[in-house]
Parts: C-alpha cells; sequence; structure tokens
C-alpha cells in the first residue's frame, strides 16, 4: 500500500508548479481528480510538441490523475464538486489572488462544510505583500529574488538558467512538503488549513551563501563572483579541446592538490590565493589543450570532482541512472505508446509498480465515474 493511498486531492492548476506538486502526490497513491475547463481543458494540453492526443508535456505532469470537466461559473456544473469538496484532503489551485473567492470556491468558504480541507494555493509573490497581483513567470520570480543576479553570464550574451527554478523548486516542491506537514498536522487537531506558497519566497534559502557574505561581511556577491557561480578556479567551467567542457568542482584542498597533479598545473600557480587570475588563464589553457574523452579517462576513478558535462540524452542512457532505475516507470498514451515517465523524488517503496504503464487523463474523462 501506497502511503497517500485513500487521500483526495482536487487540482484547480496548470501548466507547471500545481500539476508538478499534485503528480508527486499521485505517485505516492493519492487520487488526484484534475478539474479543467470544458472543450478546451488547460492550456498545457496544447502545447508542443503533442504526444498522440495531447502535448507531451502535460502527459508527463498528470500520470496516473484522473479528469473533471466542469463550467466553474455554471451553477449546475459547479454543484458537481460539492460531494468531492466534502470529502477531498486536499485543495490545490494556482489562481491568481481573489479567483477562487469569486468562484465561491475559497478556503474560508469551502472550510465551513469541510473543516480537515488542507488547502494549497501556489502563487508568483503570494497571496499579500504589494506584488500579490503582479503577472510573472519563473524567470520574473528568480530575477526579484537577487538569485538570477548571481550568475548571468557574460552581459552581452546573458545566459537564461536552463531550469524552471522558481515554478518547481520554490513552487511545486514547498507546495508537498507543506501540504505533507498539515496533513501531519491534521491528524493531531482533526483540522486541516491554509498554505500560501509564493515561489518567489522560496527561492531564498537557494542563496544562503551569498546571503551569508552580504549580511555577515556586507560582501554582495555580483553575477559570477561567488564560490559556487564561478568566482573560483576551483568551481567552474572549462572548455575543452572540441568544444566541450569540464565541470571542475575540487573546492577541498585534498580535492584541488589532486586536480593540480592531474592536470600538470604549474607549482607556482598552485596556491591560488597569491594570483587567482593567473592560476584560472593557466588552467583554462591547460584544459583547452585536450579533447573531452582525455579528461574523461584522466579524472576517472580519481578523487577530484572532475566530470565531462553530458547532453540530457547522454545523461539518460548513463548506466548509473539506469542502473538506480530513475526511468523504469512507463507513461502511457490513448494509442498504447509508451514512453519513460518522468522521474520524480519519491523514494521506490512509496510508489507503484514500475511494470505497468500510466496514463495521463482524457479530459473529462472520469465524468462518468465522478457521478456526472
Amino acid at each position: 500500500m501506497r502511503p497517500l493511498e485513500g487521500v483526495t486531492v482536487l487540482d484547480f492548476s496548470t501548466l507547471l508548479p500545481g500539476p508538478m506538486a499534485t503528480l508527486l502526490l499521485a505517485e505516492a497513491g493519492a487520487e488526484v481528480v484534475k478539474v479543467e475547463r470544458p472543450g478546451t481543458g488547460e492550456e498545457m494540453r496544447h502545447y508542443r510538441p503533442s504526444w498522440g492526443r495531447d502535448s507531451v508535456n502535460f502527459a508527463l505532469l498528470n500520470r496516473g490523475k484522473k479528469s473533471l470537466a466542469l463550467d466553474l461559473k455554471n451553477a449546475a456544473d459547479r454543484s458537481v464538486l460539492d460531494p468531492l469538496i466534502a470529502r477531498a484532503d486536499v485543495l490545490v489551485e494556482q489562481f491568481r489572488p481573489g479567483v477562487m473567492a469569486r468562484l465561491g470556491l475559497d478556503y474560508q468558504t469551502l472550510s465551513v462544510s469541510n473543516p480537515r480541507l488542507v488547502y494549497c494555493s501556489i502563487t508568483g509573490y503570494g497571496q499579500t505583500g504589494p506584488k500579490r497581483n503582479v503577472a510573472g513567470h519563473d524567470l520574473n520570480y528568480i530575477g526579484d529574488a537577487g538569485l538570477l543576479a548571481l550568475s548571468m553570464g557574460d552581459p552581452e550574451r546573458p545566459v537564461v538558467p536552463p531550469a524552471l527554478i522558481a515554478d518547481i523548486a520554490g513552487g511545486a516542491y514547498p507546495a508537498v512538503m507543506n501540504i505533507m506537514m498539515a496533513l501531519a498536522q491534521r491528524q493531531r487537531t482533526g483540522r486541516g488549513c491554509y498554505l500560501d506558497i509564493a515561489m518567489a519566497d522560496n527561492l531564498f534559502p537557494f542563496m544562503y551563501w551569498a546571503m551569508g557574505e552580504g549580511l555577515g561581511q556586507g560582501q554582495w556577491p555580483g553575477s559570477g563572483t561567488g564560490l559556487v557561480c564561478g568566482g573560483t578556479p576551483r568551481y567552474r567551467l572549462y572548455e575543452t579541446a572540441d568544444s566541450k567542457a569540464v565541470a571542475a568542482a575540487p573546492i577541498e584542498q585534498k580535492f584541488w592538490n589532486e586536480f593540480c597533479e592531474l592536470i600538470g598545473l604549474d607549482h607556482d600557480l598552485r596556491d591560488d590565493t597569491r594570483d587567482m587570475q593567473a592560476t584560472t588563464r593557466r588552467i583554462v589553457d591547460i584544459i583547452r589543450s585536450k579533447p573531452a574523452e582525455h579528461w574523461r579517462a584522466c579524472f576517472s576513478g580519481r578523487d577530484c570532482c572532475c566530470t565531462i558535462v553530458v547532453s540530457l540524452k547522454e545523461a539518460m542512457d548513463d548506466p548509473h541512472f539506469r542502473a538506480r532505475g530513475l526511468f523504469d516507470h512507463m507513461l502511457e498514451n490513448e494509442s498504447g505508446l509508451c514512453m519513460p515517465a518522468l522521474p520524480v523524488p519519491i523514494a521506490a517503496a512509496f510508489r507503484g509498480s514500475p511494470d505497468i504503464p500510466v496514463a495521463a487523463p482524457q479530459l473529462g474523462g472520469h465524468n462518468s465515474e465522478l457521478k456526472i
């Protein structure tokens, strides 16, 4: 039995943060009922590329959920939710502040009939504060929180981060974490609660080191100047002769000593506190003199925290990740085609069998089951 079996989640969210959060709950056994607009469903169903009837992005994020197609502004459709709300354990929504209240679906209203309800709202800036109604996406949130400024690359060619940090690490993961704590608290008190998850708020823990330098020493890191942002030869990317990259992270002295020995760094440059720029320039020249495979072999089996940067496809083919079973669970579409499901940070013991492919729901595919 999975840990969240018997837990019912009503999911009013769209796109990434909420759907990712409820995917994690579904993978742990919760019954997740996705409430969508009739006719079109949520926006991500129509993203490209498609995979069968719907977007592959939608399929990856909504595996194992149920779909209920309702017009929330229609009284008859709205009444269908009443019995579901009465038995729901968790509700997740992602509208701007005030939208659910206008629909009569806010926490204050629903908690009267279901005081055990854990109600989670995910927004960019939270339910209060001057920015509460400001529209934004991940890039805006990481920019406003100061995270983007720590590593933007060359000003003439600024780098957009490859991961949606605010959506997932600032929204989806904190939502699940707080939902689980709320359910644990409910076991003791018998009452649910309201959770205000603000994606921008939850980015500050990622900058603990930068905040420590600024608050503790008055030295606020700039773009690429911090220890873990490329501001030292001990933590940065080095280009190889074949235009690949070495990810070098020999921060601790024992790793640094090994790294310097392996690449043959000049002895007078190994103390990088004397002339950091000179040390860095020399390492750049050394690494650039050989192809990636040379350095892969050089660093293999040695304790120096150095690896070769690989593509996503190469990573997914890595025997290590395969042995760990990251891609054993399968996603199925309406045509019977299968692909690996999205790996999730749920322990294998808490998930279903990887032997059974699981699909994302068709729009309104569970209307009959849910008594409509």
